[in-house]
């Protein structure tokens, strides 16, 4: 555990976990069990030592988290044994519903990855982005959406939902229009959900705005603050975004699960405010 991991664990961990097997209800929005994306501590991951890091994150009331891909995220490699991987979560009493996926192996070998996800227990294979935004044309997003279409059908039929998060291609704008937004005309709804990541406020993206002009169009979301005073991401509960608004929305918009993806300190303390949060 690293000294960070140790503070915080100790600091806030250690009496809320305790407190937490004693008295287990919590407010929590939606109902819904407080997440933590992994991608932030892959350190951890890296150096083998994924229980540090799951129990650390069950010590801060996280419940459920989120992977990445072992084939498709270097750093993830030691988490290749799927059946490994779903007994260590089970133990330090965390769930794993969802997980992050590169392009290139949801590509060249989906196969595989649709089976690392069945072993784990991952029902949502999400990837970050459909491609590069350089160059973009009307055209170009056509045949990306049709070609994650085909990737969708292909997950749906062995019981996954497909996801797709939004990175630089989905920000970019091509003909006046955002990406994003032809992308909504473009997918399959049945096939593709979404993870809304918060931190496009900074863009411009408004969840609760999304949320609400996509019904059911949604899957999860990915969790930071934003302070615009300081023109920075802060913990979630400490900047100016409108919770109650944005969880209130994402019932309309089909969200299921949501996961803080910030480092171990911002992750306690939003994870210490969401337990708070009642919608």
């Amino acid at each position: 555990m690293s000294d960070v991991s140790r503070r915080v664990f100790l600091a806030c961990g250690a009496g809320a976990w305790l407190a937490g097997r004693a008295a287990p209800a919590h407010a929590n929005p939606l109902g819904l069990p407080i997440g933590s994306q992994t991608y932030p501590h892959r350190a951890l991951i890296k150096e083998g030592r994924f229980a540090d890091l799951l129990r650390t994150l069950a010590g801060i009331d996280v419940q459920t988290i989120e992977l990445c891909s072992p084939f498709g995220y270097g750093e993830f490699a030691p988490l290749s044994d799927a059946r490994e991987v779903r007994t260590m979560i089970a133990d330090h009493g965390l769930t794993c519903v969802s997980g992050h996926f590169s392009m290139r192996e949801l590509r060249q070998t989906q196969d595989q990855a649709v089976a690392w996800a069945s072993g784990v227990g991952i029902a949502q294979m999400i990837t970050a982005s459909l491609g590069s935004a350089n160059g973009l044309t009307v055209d170009g997003v056509k045949r990306a959406a049709e070609e994650y279409n085909r990737i969708a059908e292909r997950a749906a039929a062995a019981g996954i939902q497909q996801g797709l998060h939004n990175e630089g291609f989905e920000m970019s704008t091509v003909d006046g229009q955002r990406t994003y937004d032809l992308l909504f005309q473009l997918l399959d709804p049945k096939l593709v959900k979404f993870q809304f990541q918060m931190s496009t406020i900074t863009r411009g993206f408004d969840a609760a705005e999304y949320f609400t002009k996509h019904p059911g169009r949604f899957c999860s979301m990915h969790l930071q603050d934003w302070n615009p005073d300081a023109q920075a991401l802060v913990a979630v509960g400490d900047g100016r975004i409108d919770w109650k608004q944005v969880f209130g929305a994402a019932k309309i918009g089909g969200v299921k699960n949501y996961f803080i993806e910030q480092n171990m300190e911002m992750t306690g303390r939003g994870a210490a405010y969401l337990k708070t949060l009642t919608v």
